[in-house]
Parts: structure tokens; sequence; C-alpha cells
């Protein structure tokens, strides 16, 4: 695999949802820029999708749980042709079918609407289990906030997989340490630990990789596909507001939209 486009193409998406974003005056750049590379390991590399039928019956899917942070998965599926370039251009303008959360439109490839917290895994564990009852190959990718967690239906959709060996789902946590305004530490969990020793309570497999390092997610990821026991766990440790220095774990940066002067300190136009 070529690692080096790869990174080529995680540094054009980021760089594109930092320009539309400000552009457009649209908030939650941060959370968008912690889940780049997974994102980039998983449709430019690791999912078997046919970008010219996004309708096609065997694809993996992807159900993108934390949807508030969906500019990434918008300027891949613009990159590779399914959302159309002027979609792109007005993400989130009046009269533009790309709004700040994630709705569904198989169409430009986007599996599921999410948004409200909480309800992406519930559906990435039915469609798995959906693709095992009609003996389907098709893997199920779920992209889930660490902050999400402090939703209870996420732990009964664990619950749920793990009873019925659901080893066609791969749970991926965008461990970025905050949610919304505050560090999660502060809010709820007692240790950095916590949401680790929860989950491994469950007998599920993780696999702790860091999260913008594109040879351990590609690995991980890989390793993750061919378990035979499931779900498998792939927590990407990440940071968020990844890529600019000025929105680097600041929590005032969940929503707020940087300035050109910020750019232009952080060397964005160069």
């Amino acid at each position: 695999m070529n690692f080096e486009f790869l990174k080529k193409k995680a540094d054009y998406i980021r760089r594109e949802v930092i320009r539309i974003a400000v552009s457009n005056q649209a908030g939650h750049i941060a959370p968008s820029l912690s889940c780049i590379e997974i994102l980039t390991a998983l449709y430019y590399e690791c999912m078997n999708y046919d970008f010219k039928n996004p309708r096609w019956e065997d694809r993996d899917r992807l159900i993108f749980s934390k949807g508030h942070g969906g500019y990434g998965l918008y300027a891949i599926l613009a990159d590779k042709g399914l959302i159309p370039k002027e979609e792109w251009e007005n993400f989130n303008k009046q009269g533009s079918k790309l709004s700040g959360c994630i709705e569904r439109n198989l169409e430009f490839g986007l599996e599921a609407s999410c948004g409200s917290l909480g309800h992406g895994l519930p559906m990435a564990v039915g469609l798995s289990l959906g693709a095992k009852l009609k003996n389907k190959n098709y893997r199920v990718f779920c992209l889930v906030g660490d902050g999400e967690f402090q939703e209870g239906s996420n732990w009964e959709a664990v619950q749920f997989a793990v009873k019925y060996n659901l080893n066609n789902l791969i749970i991926i946590i965008d461990k970025n340490r905050l949610q919304a305004m505050d560090f999660i530490i502060n809010i709820l969990d007692r240790t950095k630990s916590s949401l680790l020793n929860r989950l491994k309570g469950f007998g599920l497999k993780i696999r702790v990789v860091k999260g913008h390092n594109l040879k351990d997610l590609v690995r991980a990821i890989n390793k993750a596909k061919f378990s035979k026991k499931g779900p498998e766990v792939i927590l990407a440790q990440t940071i968020k507001g990844y890529g600019l220095k000025c929105m680097e774990n600041v929590a005032k940066f969940h929503y707020r939209v940087p300035t050109k002067e910020e750019l232009l300190e952080n060397n964005f136009y160069e």
C-alpha cells in the first residue's frame, strides 16, 4: 500500500475541510479534523466500495455516528465523485443538500442520518445482524466519538453485538478526549482509561492506535476485518482540531470558526 499517497490525500482533505468551513462559516471544524486519517484509511485503502455504484448491495458500510463532524467525509466523497463539486462548495448554505449534520443520501454515499448522538452504533449493529441473517459478507464500520459513549444506547448496542458475535462489525472510536466545550475527564470519566476499561469489561478485542498514523490505522483495520470473534474495537487516539495549532485541544473551537488572521498565523495559506 502506498502510504505516501494516503498522506497526501489526508493533507488535501484536511485543507479542503478548513477551506470550505471557513469560506461558508460552518462550525464543527475541530471534531471533523480529528478523524480525517481514519476516513482516509477507510475510503482510500480498507473498505470494499464501488464508487461508481453506491447502491451496490455487497458494499461495506460506514455509519458515521458523530454526525456533526462529517466534513471530512463530505470532502472525501466529493473527491471520489459521489458528491458533486458544486454541492461541496455550497455546503451548509441555503438550499444545499449537505447540512452541518449528516443526512442519509445513498447517491452521495451517506448511509445514515446522524447527529443526534448515540444512534449510529445501534444502527450499525442492526445492519451487521441483517448481513448475517442474509448470509452477506459485507462489513459495517461505525465511527463513534469518545464523548458519545456517555449515551446509554451505545452500551446496549455493544452488549447485543457481543452476544450475537457480530464479527462483521468494526467499531472505530475517535478518542480526541473532548466533548463540546470541555475535556471528557472533567465531565464524567474519572480516569483517562475509563472508556478502555469499560470496553474491556464486555470481552471485546480492542486495538489501541495512534489516530493520525495512517500505517497504524490501515494495519489495525485490516486485521479487524478478518476477526473470528466480534465485534472488534479500534480505539484511535486523536487530537481535536488536528492540523491547525491554534485549534488543537482547544475547547472553544468545538464550534467556533477560525479567523483568516488565525489561519495566516498558522501558515494555512502557504
